[in-house]
């Protein structure tokens, strides 16, 4: 199968020349981004660097795979850009108490994020990203449920719940940038012995290889589902050692953007 020749948001092939070969993983770039991520922890646009250089093709191959589900073809038709729903401020409104989408609200209200300013982040540096192509869609919308999987794996946005989320999204992605973010964050977590900083990094990935494959996930439809019920369908119970460690004391891995 031909790849395609450049990179998008989530570090993998996005619209531009195809090539016959596979994507090099450039790990001398990732070691420099994640060098500048280090130095200055509110320097988010590295994380994506880190992606593009490391994850090689798991984005075409989560592509591929979402056209196997029985929703995917469906979705990959309609290839609709979810950000778009995310920053409609009435739609948002319009969903139930208890939902989902009502935690995502809450949750992105709170922390004053947005969907568009990830997106703007994701675009530093990257050219190809918003290319209308199917890897380049699919890599937006992997990065357009960022957020929301902070609200189903019950993850802060708090060092030690962005490091345990890149484990998961690992689990979930196989992209190898997101085992490199979170091998990093485990190996720095060590140095603090006071809390099991590390076995809550690996929980997280354990519970990324339980978790149904949340990119074949219809979210337009699931944000109007009870979050609780969602969670027990998509096999997300609590994440028992993060809860473990009090908030104050969970700023270990990268940073919070």
């Amino acid at each position: 199968m031909a790849l395609l020749d450049t990179v998008q948001s989530s570090g993998q092939p996005s619209a531009g020349a195809y090539r016959a070969t596979r994507p090099r993983q450039d790990w001398l770039h990732a070691l420099r981004a994640m060098r500048r991520l280090l130095a200055d922890k509110e320097d988010t646009a590295q994380v994506f660097e880190i992606m593009r250089a490391l994850n090689g093709t798991s984005t075409a191959r989560g592509y591929h795979r979402l056209l196997t589900t029985a929703q995917g073809g469906r979705i990959a038709y309609e290839r609709a850009e979810f950000a778009e729903a995310l920053m409609d401020d009435a739609w948002l409104d319009s969903l139930p108490e208890g939902s989902l989408g009502a935690a995502y609200r809450s949750f992105v209200r709170a922390e004053q994020l947005s969907a568009e300013g990830l997106a703007e982040v994701s675009r530093t540096g990257a050219t190809h990203i918003d290319e209308p192509h199917p890897y380049a869609w699919f890599g937006r919308r992997t990065r357009d449920v960022h957020d929301i999987w902070h609200v189903l794996s019950g993850y802060g946005r708090d060092g030690l719940g962005e490091a345990c989320l890149v484990a998961f999204s690992y689990a979930q992605t196989r992209g190898l940038g997101w085992a490199f973010i979170a091998a990093v964050s485990a190996l720095r977590a060590r140095k603090a012995r006071t809390y099991p900083y590390v076995g809550a990094i690996w929980e997280g990935y354990r519970r990324g290889q339980a978790a149904a494959w949340l990119l074949g996930e219809d979210y337009e439809r699931l944000m109007g589902e009870p979050l609780e019920s969602v969670r027990r369908r998509l096999n997300l119970p609590a994440p028992a050692i993060y809860n473990s460690i009090p908030p104050d004391a969970r700023d270990q891995g990268p940073p919070a953007r």
